[in-house]
């Protein structure tokens, strides 16, 4: 086993100081997360434990767009800036209100200032947040709707003209590579430094993605600044950790999806960026696939590297690192060291000092399974475990994890199934025979990311604990002979759609069952879909036109499209995206009548010191009335983040029962919980308006087949 001793870019030495955390004033809510160290924590105390169990509904806001046939959701941890709350709708609209009373000041919405030929295009997708920046009267909002970053007026809602195009900049471009008809947004805001504004993007996890550079911007006139090259150009360093030489033309991914954290004093921006594409199958882009999967820290004003740490080499899992670090303290050996923390969906926390990359708990390359039954796939022989903090989830289902709350009949199909898998170990490789992939896709750790208390040096985690299957099944890369349009689509449809969609386009994961779907599109309107995307489905403009008749002869059952000839005069090029290996599905592994194969607890939430490297508690994170359990909670799957604060408490929705729960954060314990209008699948805010604290949550739902919501709840103590 090989001690990782962080990079060989720095030297292996901790920067000791003061630890800056102590003496900032964490009163309000000025950004996403709350603030730059990305650490979800307010020094308010109005609200404590002592009279929690007194809060009640102060105001609620409804945003009037709430899409309940597609599923719309509210992921948005709004930010609150001179009493004013800002956030955004599931129909990607940005709205001000009043904070202290929900009274609505004014909405943007992006699709009117699009032209009349781009709407079509707009993407539907989901918005974690928004960012701030102010000069005097010059007060900016910032956020992404479809593939445009937009400047808007805080003060009246319009959009900064003298900012990019009009007030917006395309996301396709300054990438150095021709994207315009790939799939490019971002689900996260960007992070502002003094005048620089850093962004990064959410980008297709098939064949045909972008890639995930990190770009900077001025924040006046949009001009952007630099680019960080994530996937590696000749002569930068990690290039050599592909063995393609050429990859950096057409592999995409290694994104930074899940948002910054920022070292102001030290001027490092911190990101992590996902898998490279295509997530499932390798061969196309063998090596370590450096940035993929990595903690970067770049300096902010030049977007230089200082240090980085890859946490998944040659990932072939979707193990994307899932959220920002947050910013912390470790006092370890009688020194204050200040650190990042990253939590995984592999369910590791990974400690590093800020300055150096150099890891304050040992971390192992331990030997993982290499073997593999994909053809032209070569896995990594190692991967990186740390020392400390012990995981916190488990990491392996074995025949003793399954369900036992199941009939006793689908234990026996569950216990058939496990053995058929590959299941022994959790860097399995995706396999012909299908793999057990737990922890799951979700995690282990998700985009909500951890809470960190500064006082106590605690960091708390909310955990998934699914698990799932991934099954590999060889694909026709080529255009046979006199085919049909019906043979074309079936084998487009397997390429591009299956993945997400299922070989019996019955849906899978959170993607929608395709069936009787001619009831609703028509020809023109399913070729708008396909070209555009909506939500967590990409657009697929670079399919060709007669690709696109094709797969809809295919999925529109067109009988009288099927039986003529396809005709592709270019499939006769050698395609670099085209790879020979798809998925059947986002499976996860369920019992016939839906319930989870695995026992619960299906959620989690967790306390660890991080000073010490050992948990404080354990808690279940939510309850499922859905499957049968016990007299125990069963946890649920949680999307969305805890947030702590000085007056002892957490707090958390993320859960599928809908609910809004306050714990001591000391013990664990269980103080408070409510009933949401919808599932708050997001991070809350806390903030103070005349001297009153605020604890506001985004009910949007729509995650896990739960209701959709158009709210935003605030809580508050009585007068």
């Amino acid at each position: 086993m090989k001690k990782i001793i962080g990079l060989p870019l720095v030297a292996a030495v901790f920067v000791l100081t003061c630890g800056c955390n102590h003496n900032k004033d964490y009163k309000s809510w000025p950004q996403y997360k709350g603030s730059n160290e990305n650490i979800h924590y307010s020094s308010l105390t109005e609200v404590d434990t002592t009279n929690v169990k007194q809060l009640q509904v102060a105001w609620t806001y409804h945003t009037r767009d709430a899409d309940s046939a597609n599923h719309s959701q509210i992921q948005c941890n709004p930010i609150v800036i001179d009493g004013t709350l800002y956030g955004t709708t599931p129909k990607m609209k940005l709205f001000a209100i009043d904070a202290a009373t929900g009274k609505e000041k004014w909405q943007f919405n992006p699709f009117d200032s699009l032209a009349k030929d781009k709407r079509m295009f707009f993407i539907m997708n989901n918005s974690r947040g928004v960012a701030y920046w102010g000069n005097e009267d010059d007060k900016r909002i910032f956020y992404t709707a479809g593939s445009y970053l937009y400047c808007i007026n805080a003060t009246t809602g319009k959009t900064v003209n003298s900012f990019g195009d009009k007030g917006k900049l395309d996301l396709h471009d300054g990438l150095g590579r021709d994207v315009k008809d790939l799939f490019v947004t971002s689900s996260s805001p960007p992070i502002i430094y003094n005048d620089i504004l850093i962004t990064g993007t959410r980008v297709d996890e098939g064949q045909h993605a972008a890639p995930g550079h990190i770009r900077a911007y001025n924040v006046r006139t949009g001009k952007q600044l630099w680019i960080f090259h994530t996937i590696p150009y000749p002569g930068e360093d990690g290039y050599d950790s592909w063995d393609d030489p050429n990859a950096y033309k057409f592999i995409g991914g290694a994104n930074v999806w899940s948002g910054f954290s920022m070292d102001v004093k030290r001027e490092i921006v911190y990101g992590c960026t996902g898998s490279a594409s295509y997530d499932w199958y390798g061969g196309k882009r063998l090596g370590n696939n450096l940035y993929a999967d990595c903690l970067l820290a770049l300096d902010a004003k030049t977007g230089k590297l200082i240090w980085y740490f890859q946490d998944v080499h040659h990932d072939v899992w979707d193990r994307d690192i899932p959220s920002a670090p947050a910013l912390v303290t470790i006092k370890k050996d009688g020194l204050a060291i200040d650190a990042v923390a990253i939590t995984t969906k592999s369910g590791f926390v990974f400690t590093f000092d800020r300055a150096t990359g150099s890891p304050v708990y040992d971390i192992l390359e331990k030997p993982v399974p290499a073997s593999t039954d994909l053809v032209g796939e070569k896995l990594s022989s190692t991967q990186p475990y740390p020392t400390l903090p012990a995981p916190f989830m488990r990491q392996l289902m074995t025949e003793k994890e399954i369900n036992p709350y199941l009939p006793d009949s689908s234990k026996q199909q569950v216990l058939k199934a496990l053995r058929s898998y590959k299941n022994d170990h959790m860097f399995n490789s995706p396999s012909l025979q299908g793999t057990v992939v737990f922890p799951g896709l979700d995690g282990g750790a998700e985009w909500g990311g951890p809470s960190y208390d500064p006082e106590t040096g605690i960091l708390y985690i909310n955990a998934n604990q699914m698990a799932w299957v991934i099954q590999a099944i060889p694909i026709q890369t080529k255009a046979a002979a006199n085919e049909t349009n019906l043979e074309a689509g079936q084998r487009l449809f397997k390429a591009n759609c299956m993945t997400c969609h299922g070989a019996d386009r019955k849906g899978s994961g959170t993607f929608p069952s395709l069936i009787s779907i001619n009831k609703k599109y028509s020809t023109a309107s399913f070729d708008t879909l396909l070209q555009s995307g909506r939500r967590m489905m990409p657009a697929f403009r670079q399919l060709k036109s007669v690709e696109r008749q094709a797969i809809a002869s295919f999925i529109l059952s067109i009988k009288t499209e099927q039986p003529k000839p396809f005709v592709d005069a270019d499939s006769h090029k050698d395609d670099a995206f085209k790879v020979p290996y798809s998925i059947v599905g986002y499976n996860k592994f369920l019992s016939k009548e839906g319930y989870p194969a695995i026992s619960p607890p299906w959620g989690t939430l967790n306390a660890i010191d991080l000073n010490t490297g050992k948990f404080v508690w354990k808690q279940t994170l939510g309850d499922d009335p859905e499957f049968p359990h016990g007299k125990e909670q069963s946890g649920t799957e949680n999307y969305g983040a805890s947030v702590i604060t000085k007056g002892g408490l957490l707090f958390i929705a993320a859960t599928k029962d809908g609910k809004f729960r306050a714990f001591n954060k000391k013990t664990g314990k269980l103080l408070w919980e409510v009933t949401l209008p919808a599932p708050g699948y997001a991070t809350p805010s806390i903030y103070e308006i005349n001297g009153k604290q605020y604890i506001v949550i985004a009910c949007g739902g729509g995650k896990m087949n739960t209701r959709s919501g158009d709210s935003f709840v605030a809580f508050a103590l009585p007068k």
